[in-house]
């Protein structure tokens, strides 16, 4: 099966494993010839609070997902670190509920690949996954890479 797309989904929590999400996304789109879909999903609420702390103006301007997305700390770290690796790359932002905003990004892009975020769990929760990452895992559409913070 060849990979085409894949869909690098972050959100508010993964700032501390940007530099390793974005290594594990060139190491599988770079060979593959693939383009990245960088998919950062906001809750209703992290999206009005961005719309807040990027100063955007909602009266001058339409303000889509897409545009505060591209906009993100998260997202232009990561646009660094493709563009350094000459790995092509889109920008869609979502809002809704992380998991099911995931999946739905992963069908509407047609993504052969999806790569998530996670915590490291203590000895007794390392089978477990966060609810976030084990939705996506049993609802996407196609294989998940599963990246575990370093901490």
């Amino acid at each position: 099966m060849a990979v085409d797309t894949i869909l690098l989904a972050v959100g508010a929590g993964d700032a501390e494993r940007i530099d390793r999400l974005g290594e594990v996304a060139v190491d599988i789109a770079g060979p593959a010839g693939a383009t990245v879909v960088l998919g950062h999903v906001f809750t209703r609420d992290e999206y009005d609070d961005t719309l807040d702390k990027l100063e955007f103006d909602r009266t001058a301007e339409e303000v889509s997902p897409d545009d505060v997305a591209g906009r993100h700390a998260t997202i232009r770290d990561l646009t660094k670190m493709l563009d350094e690796a000459g790995v092509d790359y889109k920008i869609r932002g979502a809002v809704g509920k992380h998991g099911t905003s995931i999946v739905d990004l992963a069908t509407g892009v047609g993504a052969d690949q999806i790569i998530v975020g996670g915590r490291q769990r203590s000895p007794t929760g390392k089978a477990v996954f966060g609810s976030t990452a084990q939705e996506v895992m049993l609802s996407a559409p196609c294989p998940v890479t599963f990246v575990r913070s370093d901490d």
